[in-house]
């Protein structure tokens, strides 16, 4: 895991890959549940049956479900310290370039793109790229925005 200490530090490391998070394992349990949270049952990623006719051969990932591993990730492979606190103020773009399928693993690359003074602390722009074990495009890539504060 990396640690990055302080705005100066974290400055340093614009435009470097700050980590590749370990493989996940996509599985039709969790993308039933994700499907279950957020009501979007739609049979390409619920129904393992119906999915076998489809352009895919099977089910597939929700994008967003993809890009809410987002967190679990960014948490193993970075570790931000010097800092009061931080909060997730967005994303700029997001896109899906290749299907996730169910069974497949992903994992994702994290680059620091910029990073903006912002009053009270620093934004900083990630650049997280998702990829599939088996595949030869992402599945995911976004630009996340992140604040970090100084104090209270």
């Amino acid at each position: 895991m990396l640690t990055i200490t302080g705005l100066d530090q974290l400055k340093s490391y614009v435009g470097q890959e700050l980590g590749v998070s370990d493989w996940h394992e996509v599985t039709q349990e969790a993308i039933d549940e994700f499907a279950a949270v957020t009501g979007d049952d739609y049979w390409i990623h619920t129904d393992p049956e119906r999915a076998k006719d489809s352009p895919f051969g099977s089910t597939i990932a929700h994008g967003y479900y993809t890009l809410s591993l987002e967190p679990r990730f960014s948490y193993a492979m970075l570790e931000v310290d010097g800092f009061a606190f931080g909060v997730n103020y967005g994303l700029n773009r997001v896109r899906f370039p290749a299907p996730m399928p169910v069974g497949d693993r992903v994992r994702m690359r994290m680059k620091l793109a910029a990073v903006d003074d912002i009053e009270g602390g620093a934004q900083f722009t990630t650049e997280l790229t998702f990829e599939r074990e088996t595949g030869d495009k992402p599945v995911c890539v976004a630009e996340s925005l992140t604040r970090v504060y100084t104090g209270p």
